[in-house]
């Protein structure tokens, strides 16, 4: 497997998997106390490349994020079937996350300190071209600043056809910060209000108070939570939507600021490590089906030759 790691002056490091859809799947900070902090959760054999993309680090997904139900759509009249051998499946027999995750993407640039990757559906998975109404790019780059990691993604239409399409990414933040910590005493902070009410993992098109405990707007204790949820209404602050995990014992947290255009946060705590997933997208589960249904979804369309551009943030503090 083809890994670039990239570093800084302050003694950050990232690793990214090139081959494994350029997923992020560690990021290490010092401190100021001396202390080196890794941000993610991946398996110990990820690098190796014997663990699922999914499962570790900052997967990346697109042209959709999270579930296709059955893996059917329509799209101007035309029927689209999605296989098991095409793209990854769930269990309960859903296209899940999309093309890119699962793929090798293409180096463009690189320096010491950033690093910058790219997929094209027709150039990068030609077999997935046909599965999607138009061909699509996306682009991402990451760069270590100080103790951030930041992420500038780029989505492009270099079709003559307007193409359908939602973004998100699924970073496993590991807990807790500090060595001689709790991962139960950390404490879980989104912007977010109602989460969407979901059957079987896919939303049905209404609305609901969050789970009892799992009302992340008041920051829960990591302990004893169990999530597996939409979050939406999200609250922007100085035009980012800003994510927290605080380590109280350690005096750390962790950051995640992103860019105005995510409007749900899925919260995901896997049962195959200590970690807990935040996960900012462009629209939700689904939203190809439930946006023709005149479900208000968060689908964006992208005309021939535009861009979408956002950023995600992801930082270590000293807490308060």
């Amino acid at each position: 497997m083809k890994i670039i790691e990239i570093s800084n002056k302050q003694g950050c490091r990232a690793k990214i998997a090139v081959d494994h859809g350029f997923n992020c799947f560690s990021f290490m900070v010092r401190t100021l106390s001396g202390a080196n902090v890794e941000v993610l959760s991946a398996a110990d054999d990820f690098e190796a490349g014997g663990h699922p993309a999914s499962r570790s680090g900052i997967p990346l997904l697109f042209p959709y994020p999270n579930r296709i139900a059955g893996g059917r759509y329509t799209w101007c009249g035309q029927d689209y079937v999605l296989t098991p051998d095409q793209v990854p499946f769930d269990k309960s027999g859903n296209a899940i996350h999309g093309f890119c995750l699962d793929r090798p993407w293409r180096v463009l640039a690189q320096s010491e300190s950033s690093v910058t990757g790219v997929f094209k559906t027709s150039v990068d998975a030609p077999e997935r071209l046909a599965l999607w109404p138009a061909d699509a790019e996306i682009e991402v780059t990451y760069e270590l600043r100080d103790a951030c990691l930041l992420s500038v993604i780029t989505i492009r239409n270099p079709s003559d056809q307007p193409v359908p399409w939602g973004f998100g990414t699924h970073a496993y933040f590991r807990l807790p910060l500090g060595h001689m910590s709790s991962a139960d005493q950390c404490t879980i902070f989104a912007p977010v209000g109602r989460t969407w009410e979901l059957h079987e993992c896919l939303p049905s098109g209404k609305m609901q108070s969050p789970p009892r405990g799992a009302d992340l707007s008041s920051s829960p204790a990591f302990g004893g939570l169990k999530l597996d949820d939409i979050y939406s209404d999200v609250a922007e602050s100085n035009g980012a939507v800003v994510c927290r995990l605080t380590d109280p014992a350690a005096q750390l947290s962790v950051e995640q600021r992103c860019s105005a255009g995510f409007r749900e946060i899925v919260a995901f705590t896997p049962p195959w490590a200590t970690a807990v997933c935040l996960e900012p997208y462009t629209c939700v589960t689904n939203a190809i089906n439930l946006q023709q249904q005149g479900i208000d979804a968060g689908l964006q369309v992208l005309p021939p030759g535009e861009t979408w551009t956002g950023r995600i943030d992801i930082e270590v503090l000293t807490a308060d």
